[in-house]
């Protein structure tokens, strides 16, 4: 395959780009492509910047690497072009191409799909704590807001650190217990059985501590409206008829839909594979938290070119 020379539209983008690189004094460079580029040309206009090309072909990014110009293989073709910088960023911060707090400067098509357009500076800086608030208050549900956060963040917490090095996934369902609990049956071993209620309240940050040890466990964990643990380990039986779940997503996700299209619950999903939070209600997937230390945020700038003497 052979590179294809920068297009004087290209080119200008990406120095703007590098401008903004400098001005707001970011961290990498991330462009998201869809054909090889000319990579001595690229690493010309960045210098010695830290520079991420994405891609979801591994053939379009070959040669990258010989100029420093780190590489991210995406394969998802299929998905919105924010989901697509998004598992790119997740790439990047997995593989240690930059770092989980940092300040990025993104180029790709924003709007017109194989021509690169638009330019942003993406924060991963600001904490988890901040969004989820925020989005959970817009969730009509019976849950108090202070339970489901304490169940939300502790799930980011799963789903980002994972248990001795290996990820894990795991299910809460919250609130509506009574029926949550007629809706499942118990796995056979139950680790919160037999504590009393202020040793399985998830205020406590030594219970968090310990939940996440036997998050690995099958089955979900029940939590009620004060934020305690009613039971673990438990199997979902709610029917999945009429239930809907995206291509790709497992057992936990279906189970999730199922118990809050029969309940009044908030099922909250940890992807084993990715980390993803999920949180289900009335059957449907309503919000998603991506595994970031901290999430990803957009931020506005103001650029002010240089006056021509």
């Amino acid at each position: 395959m052979s590179t294809e020379s920068l297009p004087p539209q290209l080119e200008h983008m990406l120095e703007i780009a590098n401008r903004l690189l400098e001005t707001t004094e970011s961290d990498a460079v991330l462009i998201l492509i869809d054909h090889r580029l000319d990579w001595p040309r690229l690493r010309e206009i960045f210098g010695s910047a830290n520079v991420l090309v994405a891609a979801d072909e591994a053939q379009m990014l070959e040669g990258s690497d010989d100029l420093g110009i780190r590489k991210v293989v995406l394969d998802v073709a299929e998905l919105p072009v924010h989901e697509r910088l998004t598992q790119a960023l997740l790439e990047g911060v997995a593989a240690e191409l930059i770092p989980s707090a940092a300040q990025v400067v993104a180029v790709y098509s924003g709007f017109e799909a194989g021509e690169i357009d638009s330019v942003s500076v993406l924060r991963l800086e600001e904490h988890f704590g901040q969004l989820t608030s925020r989005d959970l208050r817009n969730l009509e549900t019976k849950v108090p807001l202070e339970t489901l956060k304490l169940v939300v963040d502790l799930a980011v917490e799963i789903g980002r650190e994972g248990r001795e090095g290996k990820p894990v996934g795991t299910l809460f369902v919250v609130g509506d217990t009574r029926k949550v609990l007629s809706s499942s049956h118990s796995a056979g071993f139950d680790p919160v059985r037999g504590y009393n209620r202020s040793e399985r309240r998830l205020t406590d940050p030594r219970v968090r501590e310990g939940i996440k040890e036997v998050a690995q466990l099958d089955g979900a964990f029940i939590v009620g409206p004060d934020a305690t643990i009613e039971a673990a380990a438990r199997y979902i039986d709610a029917s999945a008829e009429n239930v809907s779940v995206a291509k790709g997503l497992g057992a936990r996700h279906w189970a999730a839909a199922a118990i809050t299209r029969r309940t009044e619950s908030v099922a909250v999903v940890v992807s084993e594979t990715s980390g993803t939070v999920r949180l289900f209600q009335n059957g449907e997937v309503v919000l998603r938290i991506e595994p970031f230390r901290r999430p990803m945020k957009w931020k506005d700038f103001e650029y002010e070119p240089p006056s021509v003497d």
